[in-house]
């Protein structure tokens, strides 16, 4: 479906897939997938560019009615002579320096072959000359690393790192690098190096979005890092840059596909993956440390997932496509093409090209070489660690999941939040209450959440009559004691008739406050609980010794009128004498 609604996209598509193009080829891909196969994923690509080419054709028809005649610009060049000069110079010196092991050496011989190249042309030149043509030094120097390690790659099929067009790096794994965090990973791949690590939290962790067609929240989100570091340079951090920005995104998008629901795993999840070392391709470092990390953690996810960057060199009509593309390779390179997904399918794509575009036949190709490669990354990761484990880390949270009536989330949460704020801090748990009256309890300490869950519970669920239940006294009146029930979540009166089988003068002649006492509901009467201790084992006995007390006033007399007067009494209509009974 060209352009899918909003809804459509989020709720009913596998494929959320970006393509732009020319008329006669694709130039950029970004997409997201629920695990399809290759085909699938060619075939959408191109249904894009046929839309696209519809698009291009409506371009052609404006500008060709009120187009302007494009201004010629004549681009500046290195000059042939200096190219020819410095190739016969020193062209074996740069093809020795590009085949030497190791990115930093590699790096430090091409530094020591333009010094000696730039001191050579200043004592030849003088200083005058040499300020006018260094920069034309510089870029042809730069121009010949580019060609010969073009075309070693394109005529002989030698990486400037001795591989084939299709090997893979050296990779290791490890899990359990980090003894406090709730999961983590480290991911190496030759000279790339990315530390996963996840975090679980509640719903309150949840990340809010805002955008201009929605508002919603991420349960699960990816914070990718490239500090200067990792490449060697000493840089100031500072705000997260456009880069760090696209590769989290992509690396997001690519494990959000093999995520569990929410019904059966309600946390919040954040990745943070750190490129601690980078040749290329860190983007998919990333995923496969982020994945290895939720596998460590013990998050249920459906299937490992897997990431790699192939490359193109392409010359005229002669191309070919590289496996595993380094720094190098990516730099001087013509396509840098980024494939995830599991055993079973693509879960993210990304492609952006430095020539005019590719055919359908290169991009098969293309992700024909990333599946093979993706398969293997997964063995080794396999190795491992092969599934998800079956308990979370000791120091991660516990979520307990239960549904309460909406129409008792404002008495749980309580006036100005002071209810669900107590039962956080006696209980020492995090609570996340849903509109749909979804309660998620969250604390690494068992005990804890059924503390809290009996309180709620106790909030949420009126006693049925013949429940029983115990509880402090924490209010005697003389007409009976008022007793906390359910952890503290309900107060129920008992009133004194209720008390004893045998008649109780004064609550007091029974039990004292704070006294913990056994209760049975005898149900709901507007909107107040009624218990009884008649008849529930473990309660005191009336002291016998207990000095004679007036009866306890009648609920129904109302005290003096304010004129001096005795009450009216409710029965008969009359004055009586309120000493009289």
């Amino acid at each position: 479906m060209i352009n899918p609604k909003i809804k459509q996209l989020k709720e009913e598509s596998r494929l959320n897939l970006t393509v732009a193009a020319s008329a006669t080829s694709v130039v950029m891909i970004e997409s997201a997938a629920s695990e399809l196969s290759e085909d699938e994923m060619l075939d959408a690509v191109y249904i894009g560019h046929d839309a696209i080419k519809t698009l291009c054709a409506m371009q052609k028809e404006f500008i060709e009615a009120c187009g302007k005649e494009k201004v010629e610009v004549v681009l500046l060049g290195i000059p042939e002579a200096i190219l020819s000069q410095m190739d016969a110079d020193y062209g074996q010196k740069i093809a020795e320096a590009s085949v030497v092991l190791g990115k930093q050496e590699r790096q430090d011989a091409f530094d020591a072959v333009e010094a000696e190249m730039l001191e050579k042309h200043l004592a030849e030149d003088g200083e005058e000359l040499y300020a006018e043509n260094e920069k034309h030094y510089k870029e042809a120097f730069h121009e010949l690393i580019r060609r010969c390690v073009r075309a070693s790659i394109l005529d002989k099929h030698f990486r400037v790192d001795g591989r084939g067009l299709d090997d893979i790096r050296d990779i290791t794994c490890e899990i359990d690098v980090l003894p406090r965090v709730h999961g983590s990973a480290l991911f190496t791949r030759g000279e790339t190096q990315s530390l996963g690590t996840l975090t679980l939290g509640g719903g309150s962790d949840e990340q809010i979005i805002d955008t201009l067609e929605e508002e919603y929240k991420k349960r699960f989100y990816l914070h990718y890092n490239f500090p200067p570091f990792s490449v060697g340079e000493a840089g100031r951090m500072g705000f997260t840059s456009r880069r760090e920005l696209g590769h989290g995104n992509l690396a997001e998008r690519a494990l959000t596909a093999v995520l569990p629901s929410a019904d059966d795993f309600p946390y919040t999840m954040r990745i943070v993956a750190d490129t601690l070392e980078s040749n290329g391709s860190s983007s998919m470092a990333s995923i496969c440390g982020g994945c290895l990390a939720m596998m460590a953690a013990g998050v249920p996810i459906k299937a490992p997932v897997a990431g790699i960057a192939n490359g193109l060199i392409m010359e005229g009509d002669k191309f070919v496509v590289l496996t595993d593309i380094m720094g190098l390779e990516d730099h001087l390179g013509d396509m840098d093409f980024k494939c995830a997904g599991t055993r079973e399918g693509i879960t993210a794509m990304q492609m952006d090209i430095k020539i005019e575009g590719i055919t359908k036949d290169i991009m098969r190709i293309a992700l024909e070489k990333a599946k093979k490669a993706r398969l293997q990354i997964l063995d080794i990761m396999a190795d491992c660690i092969a599934e998800p484990r079956e308990d979370l880390a000791p120091s991660a949270p516990r979520i307990e999941s239960f549904k309460v009536p909406t129409d008792k989330i404002g008495e749980i949460i309580g006036p100005a939040g002071k209810m669900i704020k107590s039962i956080i801090e006696s209980c020492q748990v995090g609570i996340d209450i849903q509109d749909d009256g979804t309660v998620r309890i969250l604390s690494p300490d068992k005990a804890s959440i059924d503390k809290a869950k009996a309180i709620i519970k106790g909030i949420a669920i009126d006693p049925q009559p013949g429940e029983e239940f115990e509880g402090p006294v924490t209010r005697i009146e003389p007409y009976g004691v008022f007793v906390k029930i359910a952890g503290g979540a309900k107060e129920g009166m008992v009133h004194v008739s209720q008390m004893h089988t045998s008649r109780v003068g004064h609550p007091e002649d029974m039990v004292k406050l704070g006294d913990i006492v056994h209760v049975k509901a005898l149900g709901m009467e507007k909107g107040k609980l009624s218990l009884t201790m008649k008849g529930v084992a473990g309660n005191p006995e009336p002291d016998p010794n207990a000095p004679e007390r007036p009866a306890a006033p009648r609920r129904d007399d109302r005290g003096p009128r304010r004129d001096g007067r005795d009450s009216r009494d409710s029965r008969g209509g009359g004055f009586r004498d309120r000493n009289r009974r």
